[in-house]
């Protein structure tokens, strides 16, 4: 299996910043949220057991997903997202694993913004967070989804703390300046994950 690097953090700190960096410089990269969202297009078996479960309330008008619907259902159900969790996450799982093996780069950025709450970070090689104060968090959350200050902290509250993610981190980005900030220590961080992958074909 190739070399890898899973990348996380909270949201608003500018994980696809960092991975669009990593992207640049050659590095494949694998993005959870991505292929979550593939897995349930229309036509995919997993979009119609939805909707034989929970019904046609969950389609948009144009056959997609309707993901605020699907999103209420589960929020208000733990059954329910439970049933969802457990059809979806070996489809991610697998995808995934299709993914890195396809890889040609030296090594590969594996983007899992849930890493930690779903204790995916012993999968990796390694662990690279993207890190800002959680007040940073808010104010881009709330810029990018125009949505109030209490609705952004309840999606912070929602997810693992920052101290959680750190414990697991063996990288870190330090991400509350401009997005050009990280450029020199991303193309630093991919000189040593290529080191790291060579020393590991070796062994």
């Amino acid at each position: 299996m190739r070399y890898t690097v899973a990348l996380t953090g909270g949201i608003g700190s500018g994980k696809s910043t960092v991975a669009q960096a990593f992207a640049r410089l050659g590095v494949d990269v694998i993005d959870a949220d991505v292929i979550a969202r593939r897995v349930v297009e229309p036509g995919q078996p997993a979009l119609e057991a939805i909707v034989r479960q929970f019904g046609a309330g969950m389609l948009n008008s144009d056959g997609s997903l309707n993901r605020a619907n699907l999103r209420a259902r589960i929020f208000s159900s733990p059954p329910d997202k439970a049933w969802l969790n457990g059809l979806l996450h070996p489809l991610i799982h697998a995808e995934t694993r299709r993914q890195l093996a396809a890889a040609h780069s030296k090594w590969c950025l594996w983007v899992v913004p849930l890493l930690v709450e779903n204790n995916l970070h012993r999968e990796a090689d390694r662990v690279l967070v993207v890190d800002v104060a959680p007040e940073i968090q808010l104010e881009r959350t709330m810029a990018r989804d125009h949505i109030s200050r209490e609705q952004a902290h309840s999606i912070l509250a929602a997810q693992a703390t920052r101290e959680a993610r750190l414990a697991v981190a063996d990288d870190v980005i330090d991400n509350s300046g401009s997005p050009d900030a990280v450029l020199p220590l991303v193309a630093e961080l991919n000189q040593r994950y290529r080191a790291l992958a060579q020393a590991t074909e070796q062994d």
